[in-house]
């Protein structure tokens, strides 16, 4: 797909760390499938995998964590 961002890029698949903020806390969340452009480096995630990230984050910062980071398990 072209990139939404630059409209120069196309994507391909890959993997990110995805950063939440919230409250003081830092959620890093490595190894996140997601389609990332070529040229700009902005990334792309489903709606499956975004669904994901938000609940293992929102979990992280309601246990109390300050900053945890994690790789994803996809199944």
């Amino acid at each position: 797909m072209e990139c939404a961002l630059c409209k120069v890029g196309a994507t391909e698949k890959g993997k990110v760390t995805v950063t939440l903020e919230r409250d003081g806390a830092i959620v890093l969340i490595k190894d996140v499938p997601a389609e990332i452009c070529t040229n700009c480096g902005h990334y792309y995630l489903s709606e499956e995998i975004t669904r994901l990230v938000m609940e293992k984050g929102n979990t992280a910062i309601e246990n109390g964590a300050e900053l945890e980071v994690f790789k994803l398990q996809v199944a």
